[in-house]
């Protein structure tokens, strides 16, 4: 169930369609006309965001997943937690006030999309330097998690992690290989291919974009 039809909302609804059963709740009903006539395989509701008795008539406790999408980041924190206290497994929230993103977190909302953040952190996969495959920064932390992708054989494939004078603030928190997921040790070492997860701070950032370059 998606609430909102904002066109964050329609995309992910083009998106989801065709494997699975979506509805849209939108409050506007020539909005709701407006995402008929461009979804073809969506449940399309014109209902009040804050009528919960309603949502649970569409079949809220029966969802797999909540999405708030409106444009208003208080309604969209508020309406996934009721689902989740429906017994919704998997709740997401757009929240554009940077402010509330800790405190959702701590407060029962799985995921939250921030579309000021979403968009800095692709910009800054551009903007390091190494072979950047994504990147997303940590909230009330100054550090960041980037997935570095081991693309030539240079000193990285050739000598373990403890001889590779890895910085001290930054730490590699797990190595995708193929279908295999590695939790590496000093004695560990990367291959081509190897996708590298690291945590670093912003003083490791310059010693990172040498090893990984």
């Amino acid at each position: 169930m998606i609430m909102g039809g904002t066109d964050l909302a329609i995309a992910t609804a083009r998106r989801l369609q065709h494997d699975y059963n979506v509805t849209i709740v939108e409050n506007s009903k020539k909005r709701c006309q407006h995402i008929t006539e461009l979804l073809d395989n969506v449940l399309v509701v014109n209902g009040d965001y804050t009528n919960f008795d309603l949502l649970e008539e569409e079949g809220l406790s029966k969802m797999d997943a909540f999405m708030a999408l409106t444009e208003n980041s208080e309604t969209n924190i508020i309406a996934c937690l009721t689902a989740h206290n429906h017994g919704v497994y998997k709740t997401i929230a757009q929240v554009e006030n940077k402010e509330y993103i800790h405190i959702s977190q701590n407060i029962g909302v799985d995921t939250l999309i921030n579309k000021k953040l979403l968009a800095a952190n692709d910009i800054f996969r551009y903007v390091r330097k190494g072979n950047v495959e994504a990147i997303t920064s940590l909230q009330g932390v100054d550090a960041e998690v980037i997935e570095y992708v081991i693309t030539k054989s240079n000193r990285l494939t050739k000598l373990p992690l403890k001889d590779l004078h890895f910085p001290s603030t930054a730490l590699i928190g797990g190595v995708i290989r193929g279908d295999e997921t590695i939790i590496p040790n000093g004695s560990s070492q990367l291959q081509l291919g190897d996708r590298v997860i690291v945590f670093a701070k912003p003083e490791a950032l310059r010693r990172l974009e040498q090893l990984f370059r």
